[in-house]
């Protein structure tokens, strides 16, 4: 079980904490699991949290499985108060005031901890995190706990090996040293991984991913099993747009019954073998040279790899006896001259790693199964603001744009591999995403201008033409209204996602874009943007949030620069209209000039724009940065001015 984190920051300690805690207290055989931990952000506090919460461990897993406990994650766990609701006996309301005391001491620990420049005194296991550089570090492996005699699964720290001159690929370099410690360690013939914020919420998950891995009639094939986002913090009706819940009922659903749907990035069982590129149905045969040159110079890996290619147990030792290997492993050095990243494991070149990852998985004939269980198996938390929300879809348009233009885009897998056509048309239709910026950005503009420039480009009222367009729009917006409705969501659910469709395409998409041109020029590199998680808990919660009407929030981003434009220039338009300064076409319909139908369009965009339009008048978070009113204001006149000079 891999859990992974990057920034503490951004990805409190005590959310991962909460993670690892429902991944130890699974049902399912101890002895049979291990938790591998991976920090990228090199934090003697993240350390320090799970080796606090190892001792909490021990107390936890034995009351879930005692007691049947459902929700395995201690946070939302004493949300409620079972002792009210019912009448337990005796010995379990002593138990459970026990380890909500437990519980609540070990989050105060935490939080002390968090307020100090360094958690704790830097000695004997910290002592590893003295003066240390979050990007120019050794590796760090810690045994944090050993499954012996205690019911507890194996816990492993590991903070890979960072230095200036050595990429580090983001988070699919640090699966691929997931994969080969726990290799050497447990080498599991199966994986998970699930992101530090996504916690177990059905204590069943593993059993029920190795039904659907094991001993089907498609277990020669079958590469890994997907399960859906689901959320715990989900704001009610969708403000952001981000939950996704259409789009997995028709899309997640439609895609099992070809191929299988893409790898998500969490929440999700490999095959190990899958992961060291092995193909379906064949025998795996793997020579020491092809080891030597595939999988690294570790020649404890390369046994270890060899083992679980053709299926094979090996002789397992403890697992501190392949520490020294692991080091060695997890060195920034290591894939040198391997195909670690290219060939196998987490594919490189790409912010979105999991979707290049499972292309490369589908494209040598693997499936993969979209499996729904109820209640959810993971729960994650969802960006719960503007800025978050941007920069996770500005990360997503980033990666996808990178695979179309690479060598590894599903037309070259098509035409050489294995990957069947129909799920070749999907992966184009969620690799294109970015690039529907373009066209969105210019159609929603095209109103403003007709209006400035006394123009048209829909016929006019009194043209019978008038109503294809217009049965294009209303057929459209009532067959997704119409999905949204048959899942059991609002219409201000629907309204919600359009209107928020609208804003990414013309912002964040635009971004994503602009830096993969930037990068296919070698003007930049992209970066990877950790997106900021809420903690479990935020002690400053509107009312607006608590009651499912979050305000959109925003900061001095360049990404709200785009839409805040478009909306000025909207706004120029309609009051230059209302003003008389530009006519309307004769009631008659002769003669050229602005018809209704782009006023319409023009108000449709502001409305679509709300949240940006009630943002000029606000202030604080709520509120757009005058530095971002500035820069659009500026950009705005000079867009009037070119719409202004063209009608003259």
């Amino acid at each position: 079980m891999f859990v992974t984190t990057a920034d503490p920051v951004r990805e409190p300690p005590i959310m991962t904490v909460n993670t690892v805690l429902s991944l130890l207290a699974v049902d399912y055989p101890a002895d049979k699991l291990a938790c591998y931990v991976s920090d990228d952000g090199c934090s003697a506090l993240t350390f320090y949290s799970l080796v606090e919460s190892s001792k909490f461990a021990k107390l936890w897993v034995r009351f879930c499985k005692k007691y049947k406990v459902q929700v395995r994650a201690p946070f939302r766990y004493f949300l409620e108060d079972p002792i009210s609701t019912s009448a337990p006996n005796l010995e379990f309301k002593e138990e459970w005031e026990k380890i909500k005391a437990e519980y609540e001491h070990l989050c105060l620990k935490i939080k002390e901890a968090s307020r100090k420049s360094a958690p704790c005194n830097l000695t004997h296991d910290l002592a590893v995190f003295a003066n240390i550089e979050t990007s120019n570090h050794p590796t760090i492996i810690k045994i944090i706990g050993e499954n012996c005699e205690e019911d507890v699964p194996h816990l492993v720290y590991i903070s890979r090996e960072k230095r200036p001159k050595y990429p580090h690929h983001f988070k699919a370099g640090a699966m691929n040293v997931l994969s080969r410690v726990s290799g050497l360690m447990t080498n599991a013939p199966f994986t998970l991984n699930v992101d530090c914020d996504m916690f177990v919420n059905n204590p069943q998950v593993v059993r029920e991913a190795l039904c659907q891995l094991v001993g089907r009639e498609s277990e020669r094939d079958m590469g890994f099993i997907q399960y859906p986002q689901c959320f715990y913090n989900a704001t009610k009706d969708d403000p952001y747009g981000n939950q996704m819940v259409v789009l997995i009922e028709y899309i997640g659903r439609g895609l099992a019954g070809l191929q299988g749907p893409p790898y998500s990035g969490t929440g999700c069982f490999h095959r190990r073998k899958v992961i060291y590129g092995a193909w379906p149905g064949n025998a795996a045969s793997i020579n020491d040279y092809e080891a030597m040159k595939e999988f690294g110079k570790s020649e404890e890996f390369q046994e270890s790899a060899t083992h679980a290619l053709k299926g094979e147990k090996g002789i397992r030792k403890s697992i501190s006896d392949y520490l020294e290997a692991s080091f060695q492993v997890a060195a920034c050095d290591y894939e040198s001259g391997s195909s670690w990243g290219i060939k196998f494991g987490w594919i490189y070149g790409s912010m979105t790693e999991d979707v290049l990852t499972g292309l490369n998985i589908h494209k040598k004939g693997w499936k993969s199964n979209f499996h729904l269980l109820d209640p959810p198996a993971f729960l994650g938390c969802a960006p719960t603001g503007g800025p978050a929300a941007m920069t996770q879809q500005k990360r997503w348009a980033t990666g996808l744009l990178e695979i179309l233009v690479s060598k590894s885009n599903p037309i070259v897998f098509t035409l050489t591999g294995n990957l069947q056509f129909r799920l070749y048309l999907f992966y184009i239709y969620l690799l294109s995403w970015g690039l529907t910026s373009v066209p969105e950005l210019c159609y929603a503009a095209l109103p403003a201008y007709c209006i400035i420039a006394n123009s048209y480009f829909l016929p006019k009222v009194q043209d019978p033409a008038i109503l294809i367009p217009v049965a294009i729009f209303v057929t459209y917006n009532m067959l997704t209204l119409r999905e949204y409705l048959k899942v059991d969501l609002s219409f201000r659910a629907w309204w919600n996602n359009m209107r928020m469709a609208r804003i990414t395409a013309t912002s964040a998409y635009l971004f994503g874009v602009l830096a993969v041109v930037l990068k296919l020029l070698g003007l930049s590199d992209t970066v990877f943007e950790v997106t900021q998680k809420d903690d479990e808990a935020s002690e400053d919660e509107d009312d607006d949030e608590i009651n499912g009407t979050a305000k959109f929030t925003f900061d001095e981003s360049p990404i709200f620069v785009p839409g805040t434009t478009l909306l000025l220039v909207h706004l120029t338009a309609l009051l230059s209209l209302c003003l008389g300064l530009r006519p309307l076409v004769h009631k008659d319909g002769q003669g050229s000039g602005v018809g209704l139908g782009e006023v319409l369009c023009s108000l449709w965009v502001v409305l679509c724009f709300r949240p940006f339009m009630k943002g000029l008048f606000r202030r604080g978070k709520y509120g757009i940065p005058s530095s971002t009113i500035f820069k659009s204001t500026s950009l705005a006149f000079v867009l009037v001015c070119l719409g202004t000079a063209s009608w003259a």
